[in-house]
C-alpha cells in the first residue's frame, strides 16, 4: 500500500511539472510594454444612404441616384477607385401601425452602404460635407490609420522587448544574480486607432450653423505592444 501511494505521489508531481510552463530552475518572469503614437494620414469613412418611397423601384432609383452623384464627385478628392466599396442594395417594406394595431404599408425603404479610403486626411471635413450635400444620410464610422502602421508596430514590439530585458536585468542585479538565457516569450500587440464620434443627419437640409467647419481633435493612432518573458537566473 505504501508503495502504491508513493507511485501515485510521484506521478502527481510529474503531472504538475508538465502543466507548468515555468522552468524548474531559478528564473525571473517579467512583462515589458511600449507604446508609440503616430499622426494618421489615412481615413476610412463609412456612409449609409437610405430612401423611403411609395414603391421599391422608386426607392432604389433614389438611392442609386445619390450614390452615383457621390461617386461622380469623389474623383475631386484623394480617393482611388479601388479605395471605394459600395454594398449591395437592400429593399424592404415599411409599415405603420394604427391605434387599433392594424398594419398599413407606408412605402418601401432602400439602403446601401459605402466605405471610402481617403489618403489625404486634410480633405476629411470637405469630403464629409460633400457626402451630406448629395444626401448620403449618415456618417456611420471614421477610422484613422497610418500608412506606416506595420513599421510602427514592429518598433513598438522591439521597444517592449528592450523594456522586458531591462526589467529582468534590474531584478537579477538587485538579488545578486545574473541574467541567463531566455526561456520563453509571449507577445501581445494591439493597434489602437483614433476615431471620430458618430455623425447623423436627420433633416433634409443643413442650416447655416451646421455647415461651419468641424474640429476633429482625436487625430492620433497609438501602437502598443506587451511582451511576457521568462529568463534563467545564474547565481554564483
Amino acid at each position: 500500500m505504501k508503495t502504491l501511494i508513493s507511485i501515485l505521489l510521484l506521478v502527481s508531481v510529474f503531472t504538475v511539472a508538465a502543466d507548468n510552463s515555468l522552468p524548474a530552475n531559478r528564473h525571473v518572469t517579467v512583462q515589458g510594454s511600449a507604446e508609440l503614437t503616430a499622426t494618421p494620414d489615412i481615413a476610412l469613412i463609412s456612409f449609409d444612404v437610405s430612401s423611403m418611397q411609395p414603391t421599391a423601384l422608386k426607392a432604389k432609383a433614389e438611392v442609386d441616384s445619390r450614390v452615383n452623384q457621390f461617386l461622380d464627385g469623389v474623383k475631386d478628392f484623394a480617393v482611388k477607385t479601388d479605395g471605394i466599396t459600395a454594398s449591395n442594395l437592400l429593399t424592404e417594406p415599411h409599415y405603420l401601425y394604427t391605434d387599433g394595431n392594424d398594419r398599413q404599408l407606408a412605402g418601401y425603404t432602400a439602403r446601401r452602404s459605402l466605405k471610402v479610403e481617403l489618403t489625404n486626411i486634410d480633405q476629411l471635413n470637405e469630403l464629409i460635407n460633400f457626402a451630406l450635400k448629395v444626401q448620403l444620410n449618415e456618417v456611420t464610422n471614421i477610422q484613422l490609420q497610418a500608412s506606416n502602421s506595420e513599421e510602427m508596430q514592429k518598433q513598438a514590439t522591439a521597444m517592449a522587448v528592450k523594456n522586458a530585458t531591462a526589467k529582468a536585468q534590474a531584478l537579477a542585479s538587485a538579488f545578486d544574480a545574473r541574467l541567463g538565457r531566455i526561456y520563453s516569450i509571449n507577445s501581445n500587440t494591439q493597434r489602437q486607432q483614433g476615431g471620430y464620434e458618430r455623425i447623423e443627419v436627420t433633416g433634409s437640409r443643413l442650416g447655416a450653423a451646421d455647415v461651419a467647419p468641424g474640429r476633429y481633435l482625436q487625430a492620433t493612432v497609438k501602437f502598443s505592444s506587451t511582451v511576457d518573458a521568462v529568463f534563467d537566473l545564474k547565481v554564483d
